[in-house]
């Protein structure tokens, strides 16, 4: 990974600013004030679908890998906070993405993944979350490891289900090109040429999380997302808080802090509104 941008801690409520555009589209109050300069230099319409409207031609969206067709990669952002998360996960070796459900925090993390996979960068994907639930003990579910985590990792597995398809996102798992590593099960690996998505983390105990920052070996990077208003195990027990608390009395060149508010979730807008109600501005 490349280490050409300073550290940039966003804490700010829109995120990386930019100069206006006229011809950016008006977006409601509560969103983000400006569309992002990459999406504009992409040319993309500014739409939530994936599919072209009507009067559009359709775009070549398929790249080759070997004697397969694929759903071609395509990092952008929607939003200025977007933009700046972006822009580290390009950068950094370690990221970490707070903010609301609907930001879009995973989505990218994932398409990053792939990406630093299908160029080479990495040669595996490891995913991990707490399993607070089932406070890390999976034994009563029924099947394999795998099996025992999907419901915490299904979304992340849609994602690579869109580019990859069902079946060889199964064999990725089962070759270990995939995998999934509960943070239960972690201690005293490392991790090299790998990228690895912890997400959920607000769930992750102080200890667990310097397990997990500290499996991260030569050729990789980590991305962990988080909700700090959205944890199970209580605030005082919050290890992505307790990281985060640490790192803002340092400014590590490897590392970066990217973050979301209400005004940048691209899911819908009812979620913002639901967000509101809880009194989450």
């Amino acid at each position: 990974m490349h280490n050409t941008l300073d550290i940039n801690v966003d804490n700010t409520a829109d995120g990386q600013s930019l100069s206006n555009d006229p011809l950016t589209p008006k977006i409601p109050e509560k969103r983000s004030s400006t569309l992002s300069k990459n999406r504009r230099m992409a040319k993309v319409t500014p739409a939530r679908s994936s599919r072209p409207y009507k009067d559009e031609e359709p775009t070549n969206n398929v790249v080759r890998l070997g004697n397969r067709s694929y759903k071609r990669v395509e990092i952008i952002p929607r939003n200025t906070a977007q933009e700046t998360y972006v822009d580290a996960l390009l950068d950094k070796r370690m990221v970490f993405a707070v903010g609301p459900a609907g930001t879009g925090k995973t989505l990218l993390a994932v398409l990053r993944a792939i990406k630093a996979l299908r160029e080479g960068e990495i040669t595996k994907i490891i995913i991990t979350r707490p399993a607070v639930s089932v406070d890390e003990k999976h034994g009563f579910l029924p099947g394999d490891l795998n099996a025992k985590m999907e419901p915490w990792t299904r979304p992340i597995f849609d994602v690579f289900e869109e580019y990859y398809g069902l079946p060889d996102t199964q064999k990725m798992l089962g070759e270990g090109t995939i995998e999934i590593a509960p943070l239960g099960f972690m201690r005293g690996r490392t991790f090299k040429n790998a990228y690895i998505i912890a997400d959920e983390m607000q769930n992750a105990t102080p200890d667990q999380m310097k397990m997990l920052l500290t499996r991260i070996g030569e050729g990789s990077a980590m991305v962990l997302t988080g909700d700090l208003k959205q944890h199970d195990r209580g605030f005082e027990k919050n290890g992505l808080k307790d990281f985060l608390d640490r790192l803002a009395q340092k400014k590590p060149q490897s590392m970066a802090v990217c973050s979301f508010g209400v005004q940048h979730i691209e899911r819908d807008p009812i979620v913002a509104e639901v967000l509101q109600i809880y009194g989450e501005d």
